[in-house]
């Protein structure tokens, strides 16, 4: 479906318009014009306005074996020194909102859904959380890791690949696809125990997870169920948690709770081996908590959303399914790591054939992009744009689901915001 209020005008015209803002500078690897590739057909821009200096908005299609793939296009030039890419997401890490809604709270002018979610549960009596599989960082403020791969929502990584890749954006303002870790630990004397979880839906197994007041109310059980080598595994009967109020505990138990918590609380949860670790400490001990994400690359990323790599220096990833078309969204940038491209297909036939992850990625590559990641697809894939004059940003692609689906966060473009 495309915007009905644009003209389609030649498609000369329309190249010109939707990469106005994809010059790339001189000394890159390769000119962000688009390119086709052998596996899939040239990308045809349908539609393109100018958002605000900077910010590109329109629609395009690619024909496919099973008919003609319709998707819409926002790009962000990072350049420009009011336009900026950040985390869009609810109050909280364990809550959903619609892409729209967050777009609208948060100022942003666009934004599409991102990374995949805990929206559903096989564990008798444990609610789905909602929250993310993979680490968000908003504003450059941490909130949560990723949960072990095998725990992960959605289809299958590229070889190599796991829920702590991340699309992000560094402190020197340019983006890039990377990998995120968790360094930290809990001391209270001369006792130490390592952390390996922060806000997450899944601990590893033999794990201690940290929960802020950032987590919510969502139950934390949910966090000592399942298995590293499978999601849908019991959960575990071998638990503690211990609250932390001010660097002094507060409380103990077996059983992991629910609730706010406040913000000058924090509370551990352990399971296995980390449930016997936790155990060693009592009411009134003192602790401290240390907890950061470091990425692989530098400098460090002020913003990142869990995303499953599919282009990597210009190239597809090996081991991308080529047989399961799907309406996916998707984030990419390009090789000065200036300009985002952000991809949301339309909802499902005969509105779109739908794209295969292996065409996703041909399509990221064909407008630009030198690295990307799929991101949540389906019914959660959702473009919101908020136009020259409108007061608010809508939905823009006709969800899948009929409706906007809420998701756990999403990437929103800003203008003017710091």
């Amino acid at each position: 479906m495309r915007p009905s209020h644009l003209v389609r005008p030649s498609l000369a015209l329309l190249l010109a318009a939707a990469l106005s803002t994809l010059a790339t500078p001189a000394g890159t690897a390769r000119a962000a014009t688009p390119t086709t590739s052998a596996s899939v057909a040239p990308v045809t821009v349908t539609s393109s306005e100018q958002l605000a200096p900077g910010v590109t908005y329109g629609s395009f299609e690619v024909d496919t074996p099973r008919g003609a793939a319709v998707g819409y296009l926002l790009t962000a030039d990072l350049r420009k020194n009011r336009v900026s890419v950040d985390l869009l997401h609810p109050d909280t890490v364990a809550q959903r909102q619609v892409v729209s809604a967050m777009t609208n709270a948060q100022g942003a002018i666009a934004g599409v859904n991102g990374d995949f979610f805990n929206i559903s549960e096989t564990h008798a009596g444990v609610a789905p959380t909602g929250s993310s599989s993979g680490p968000e960082i908003a504003d450059g403020q941490q909130l949560k890791f990723a949960v072990p791969t095998a725990q992960r929502f959605g289809p299958g990584l590229a070889p190599g690949t796991s829920t702590r890749d991340v699309f992000g954006v560094g402190v020197n303002g340019e983006a890039r696809v990377d990998t995120l870790s968790l360094t930290g630990e809990v001391r209270s004397g001369t006792h130490a125990i390592a952390l390996s979880g922060l806000n997450q839906y899944a601990l590893p197994v033999g794990g201690v997870g940290l929960f802020t007041s950032a987590w919510g109310t969502a139950s934390r059980v949910r966090s000592t169920c399942g298995s590293d080598t499978s999601r849908n595994d019991p959960c575990s009967t071998h638990t503690y948690e211990v609250t932390i109020r001010r660097g002094v505990v507060t409380a103990v138990g077996q059983t992991p709770g629910a609730g706010a918590i406040a913000a000058d609380t924090e509370v551990l949860v352990g399971r296995e081996g980390g449930a016997d670790a936790l155990d060693d400490l009592a009411v009134g001990d003192r602790v401290r908590v240390h907890e950061k994400l470091a990425s692989a690359g530098a400098p460090k990323l002020t913003f990142a959303v869990g995303g499953a790599p599919i282009l990597r220096d210009g190239a597809p990833l090996a081991g991308l399914d080529t047989r399961t078309a799907a309406v996916r969204s998707a984030a990419g940038v390009s090789p000065d790591g200036r300009t985002v491209y952000l991809v949301a297909l339309a909802g499902r036939a005969p509105a779109s054939a739908g794209l295969t992850i292996a065409e996703l990625a041909d399509v990221l590559r064909a407008l630009g992009a030198d690295a990307a990641v799929n991101l949540d697809g389906g019914g959660s894939t959702t473009v919101a744009v908020r136009e020259p004059g409108q007061a608010a940003a809508t939905a823009r692609n006709s969800p899948s689901d009929g409706t906007e689906r809420a998701v756990a966060n999403g990437i929103g473009i800003f203008v003017g915001r710091h």
